[in-house]
């Protein structure tokens, strides 16, 4: 039988600051646990080693501004690079499933990157998935986010694209950072029922997430048919991290993955870094080992302490009916939106970078192709730490873009180089793998 790949990458050199719950710690705890275990010597288990990623595979999924150069650091190199060499372990079929378990996270950076939000720069598995496109020519894929804080970057990344299935289940976002993940967070108007969100009220129990898990995801993971599922991995629902307040369990995290059967998991959060993470972590690498985990108890664990009330379990199958709907229902709304007559459809936002302390304004044209999943249009600003404020067109072309939204998109940035209102002008045509950077004060072009 194939083993099971495992990375570890703590990133000595990055941290948040050397007492925030951020810091190298998660990761040394955890590695010393498996190492004690004696997890790391069975035949279950092959360890891999980093590499760096490359800007060009950052650019297939990220708009830095002004450049990757800026907004990175060599621990976000390994750290995504990292996520890909477990990308190629699984690909290659050296190993039957792989946990990449690194840090920084990425889960809360979203399409355009001006600093860090949420502790993240940029986001490992959103890079992991195009690179999968681009190398191996995967196209149905599903990330399934077990964080406690809703995975809004990679919901953000992946709203219009109907080929990637997100579901996030978190602590509700009314209590919690970054306040979204709500029900009616459902994806673009022409990827409708591929975002699918969970919101548990604090302090749900195992038997809650896993009711979530069988009645919920699993089958929409089933009708969905994704070639290859992604575990966007978070570790802080245990009822002992500091950061969240829910009643998950070691033993339940274990449970969780063996029901999921990701084919690749990449870490994310989790901050009880001395006592639930290695317990967790260990219990993940078990499941998908298939190595026995019933023993797994963390010191402290009360059975008696984590029954689920009637009353949000009701809640809960309420959810879970709505959900299942809305999914079930998807084809339908997206077929209507596209009769809308509208060519483009516009927002607006005001993104807030908690931990740089940024605010990204951006407006989003997204085309409303009847042929396919449209072409975005991206316009951006934000003062950064240097106080020097950036603006930005973005414009991207998906794989599946057909050739009207790839000539239309193609001609507006060509357009903007002559009369742009603009610091900077990126294009990232998907399709052709190159990524345009122009800078309008000097008029040079970089391809990547």
């Amino acid at each position: 039988m194939k083993p099971t790949g495992v990375l570890f990458f703590p990133a000595f050199d990055w941290a948040i600051s050397p007492t925030h719950p951020e810091r190298e710690e998660r990761l040394l705890y955890t590695r010393d646990q498996l190492f004690e275990e004696g997890i790391m010597d069975m035949p279950e288990i092959r360890e891999y080693h980093p590499r760096l990623v490359t800007a060009k595979e950052i650019s297939r999924i990220h708009f830095c501004v002004p450049d990757v150069a800026s907004r990175v650091t060599q621990a976000h190199l390994v750290s995504a690079g990292s996520a890909l060499v477990m990308a190629d372990a699984f690909m290659k079929g050296e190993v039957k499933n792989a946990f990449a378990i690194i840090r920084p996270p990425g889960h809360h950076a979203m399409t355009v990157s001006h600093g860090n939000r949420g502790f993240c720069d940029i986001n490992n598995e959103a890079i992991m998935v195009e690179y999968l496109r681009q190398t191996y020519g995967v196209k149905r894929l599903a990330i399934v986010d077990t964080d406690v804080h809703h995975g809004d970057g990679t919901q953000e990344i992946f709203w219009h694209d109907p080929d990637t299935l997100f579901i996030s289940f978190h602590q509700d976002g009314r209590t919690l950072y970054p306040g979204s993940g709500f029900v009616d967070e459902l994806g673009g108007p022409l990827a409708y029922g591929a975002t699918i969100n969970i919101p548990m009220a604090p302090r749900t129990t195992d038997a809650g997430i896993h009711y979530i898990m069988d009645n919920l995801v699993l089958p929409i993971l089933d009708e969905f048919k994704p070639e290859l599922i992604i575990n966007s991995a978070g570790q802080d629902n245990h009822y002992s991290d500091p950061l969240a307040n829910m009643s998950f369990t070691a033993q339940g995290y274990a449970i969780l993955n063996q029901k999921l059967r990701p084919h690749i998991a990449v870490l994310e959060g989790g901050y009880s870094v001395e006592t639930a993470l290695p317990y967790i972590n260990m219990g993940i690498i078990m499941a998908m080992a298939g190595i026995d985990f019933s023993n797994l108890r963390e010191p402290d664990y009360e059975p008696d302490k984590f029954t689920e009330s009637s009353k949000n379990m009701g809640y809960i199958k309420s959810l879970v009916k709505t959900q299942l709907a809305n999914f079930r229902n998807r084809e339908e709304v997206i077929a209507r939106n596209r009769r809308s007559g509208k060519e483009f459809e516009s927002v607006t936002k005001s993104i807030f970078y908690d931990t740089d302390y940024l605010q990204e304004g951006q407006r989003i044209d997204l085309r409303l192709c009847p042929a396919c999943c449209g072409f975005r249009r991206m316009e951006s600003s934000a003062v950064q730490a240097d106080s020097r404020r950036y603006t930005a067109l973005c414009v991207s072309l998906p794989r599946a873009c057909c050739s009207a939204c790839a000539t239309q998109a193609l001609s507006i940035y060509e357009d903007m180089k002559s009369h742009s209102k603009y610091d900077y002008l990126y294009l990232q045509d998907r399709i052709g793998d190159k990524f345009r950077t122009f800078d309008c004060s000097t008029g040079q072009e970089t391809v990547i």
